[in-house]
């Protein structure tokens, strides 16, 4: 097997960041990170799948309300990939979901091909979807600019990337938890002849 299936432990934390992100960078999900782990509430799971080592190298968190789970996060580190890990962490997330009275296990996630051949080949079936709608000037100048002009009935913002300029930084402090002052550096370059 290779791998431990155990319970997620606060030391394992920097370990569970690293298999998330470098699993997360090939997929749809690549701008996804987070520098802590997301707590998940009782009765909730958190498993590893956890290395010789004692590195995580896949994860699984689900989240329980009632008789109903929701997969947050599924992931196994790039290196350790196709050896059966995710299933294993998968059905022993089924057998305590099934003790706690769990009768639905439900996952969101993006169209790679993969992931979605993975869920389906683990007996799930689609059966919901939306739209996630990614507005950035890399891609097109205008796409950020065209999303926020006007309001559009069918897109709710959960999260919004923007730019001011440096004499707002007060008024934006006051008004948003999450501000950055981005800086630029610049050097001389010396032209050798």
């Amino acid at each position: 097997m290779g791998h431990l299936i155990r319970d997620y432990a606060p030391a394992d934390e920097a370990s569970w960041l690293r298999c998330r992100v470098l699993s997360f960078l090939a997929t749809a999900y690549f701008d996804d990170v987070d520098r802590a782990k997301p707590a998940i509430p009782a009765p909730g799971l958190e498993l590893v799948a956890a290395d010789a080592a004692g590195g995580v190298v896949g994860i699984l968190d689900v989240l329980v309300e009632g008789d109903s789970a929701t997969i947050d996060t599924v992931a196994v580190h790039p290196d350790h990939q196709r050896l059966g890990i995710a299933r294993d962490l998968l059905a022993e997330a089924r057998a305590r979901l099934s003790a706690l009275g769990v009768t639905t296990l439900d996952a969101w996630t993006r169209d790679d091909p993969g992931t979605l051949d993975w869920y389906r080949a683990m007996g799930f079936a689609e059966s919901d979807h939306y739209l996630h709608v990614f507005a950035h000037a890399y891609t097109d100048p205008a796409e950020p600019p065209r999303a926020v002009a006007q309001p559009h009935p069918d897109l709710r913002p959960v999260a919004l990337f923007l730019h001011a300029d440096l004499r707002h930084e007060r008024a934006m402090r006051a008004r948003f938890a999450r501000v950055h002052v981005c800086r630029r550096f610049s050097t001389a370059l010396t032209h050798q002849p």
